[in-house]
């Protein structure tokens, strides 16, 4: 559920998360309950989290309740933001109009009109999008008439290369994406289909930092890749998730140790409803992570760029942060990570201080001898004493001494991307 409730169905959602929050959030146990042996920097985290989330959940609910039968709409307008579809759908409540009074004066199905508000209003052309708003009294701004998604397919791909093209074109035929005989036309259409219903890749939320753009098309296709992926696996299995259900990330932590932890990670994530596909990067695209949603459900994509054990568990837990810190307040946009660029960004900082010390509490690390050491085994006895594999910690005093030559054959080189990413990949 995003940040602003729009039908009746979210309500009661909303209700039912700020009746949970509220129980958890009214008593130390519990807390205790839903953050039991997590490092303090984690669980101050967390705990910020949810007491923010009930906040807006609170605020979203005094919205839709106020302006829903023809009362005032302008605390639900100024939560829609810009979405020119989200202003569609509050336009209606505030004219006091249920999905049927809209499609009768339509002359369409009521069920046309839930298809419609279920994406937002993204699939709509621009010229049913004028006759809804017409109807209810919405102006169409220069932002909407001018939007490439409403012009068609061929707007949407104007920017692309045709070496772009080719790019993508090879890369996704060696790695099966799509059949061998398919056109650079086919393609073409592909891509702007999918950047109709993800957004443009220049407007994602991004941790990036680059300034050079000409390469966002690849990252879309990548994106585009990784989430036709998560919902085959989805129409396979499908799976719920919590953000504040978190208990279990220290047994995920542990799984480290093992040879294979990197898959066992894979099915744990699963477990507690978030899905991992790796991927690899088109050529020219350096990106290590990212988390975004499907269908309400966190999808972690990981390209194994670096493929060493302390690069992949950092990354994992990065990204796994998104997802619980951030599921109402970017996920839905995505986050697309490249984890060795310095990002001044809040959410990025927040979630790098979550990776750290789910790893290697601060408490333990300010304490620990490791920290300092030039001894192989001091630094394994340490992440022994703590429960994680040793390459975790050699990363973490490679990346804090600013050394990457220090303890080079530590990191578990060449150990991940075998498990985790093959032609045929089973998930």
């Amino acid at each position: 559920m995003s940040g602003i409730v729009l039908n009746e169905k979210e309500l009661r959602d909303a209700k039912a998360r700020v009746s949970k929050l509220t129980d958890a959030l009214s008593s130390e146990t519990g807390i205790e309950q839903l953050v039991s042996n997590l490092p303090p920097e984690v669980v101050t985290q967390v705990t910020r989290m949810m007491k923010a989330e009930r906040v807006r959940l609170l605020s979203a609910i005094e919205a839709f309740e106020t302006a829903r039968g023809g009362g005032d709409a302008s605390q639900l307008l100024k939560q829609s933001g810009t979405d020119p579809g989200v202003t569609l759908i509050v336009a209606r409540i505030a004219k006091g109009y249920s999905q049927k009074d809209l499609a009768w004066r339509l002359g369409v199905k009521e069920q046309q009109i839930q298809r419609y508000e279920a994406d937002r209003y993204s699939s709509i052309s621009l010229k049913n999008y004028a006759r809804v708003a017409a109807l209810l009294g919405v102006q169409m701004s220069a932002s909407i008439t001018e939007n490439p998604s409403f012009r068609g397919l061929d707007a949407v791909i104007a920017d692309v290369t045709r070496e772009d093209i080719r790019k993508i074109l090879k890369h996704g035929r060696s790695r099966g994406w799509f059949a061998s005989d398919m056109s650079e036309a086919q393609l073409r259409q592909y891509i702007a289909e999918n950047r109709i219903e993800f957004g443009s890749p220049s407007l994602l939320r991004t941790g990036l930092n680059v300034t050079d753009h000409s390469e966002d098309v690849l990252l879309h296709a990548w994106r585009a890749r990784v989430a036709s992926r998560a919902r085959e696996e989805l129409a396979r299995h499908p799976v719920t998730f919590d953000p504040v259900e978190i208990n279990w990330l220290p047994e995920l932590v542990r799984l480290s140790v093992f040879s294979d932890g990197p898959r066992r990670a894979r099915a744990k994530l699963r477990e507690h409803g978030i899905l991992l596909i790796a991927e690899p990067q088109i050529p020219g695209l350096a990106i290590d992570g990212a988390a975004f949603l499907e269908a309400d459900v966190p999808v972690i994509g990981m390209t194994i760029r670096k493929d060493t054990i302390d690069n992949f568990w950092f990354t994992l837990l990065h990204e796994i942060a998104h997802a619980i810190l951030h599921y109402r307040t970017g996920l839905a946009t995505g986050f697309f990570d490249q984890l060795e660029t310095v990002s001044t960004d809040e959410q990025e900082a927040e979630a790098d201080s979550f990776s750290a010390n789910i790893l290697i509490p601060d408490e333990r690390w300010r304490r620990s001898t490791a920290r300092i050491a030039n001894s192989a085994d001091v630094v394994e006895k340490f992440a022994k004493d703590i429960g994680i594999h040793p390459a975790i910690v050699f990363g973490r005093i490679r990346k804090e001494r600013n050394n990457y030559a220090l303890f080079a054959n530590k990191i578990g080189a060449n150990t991940v991307r075998e498990q985790l990413v093959t032609q045929n990949e089973e998930t």
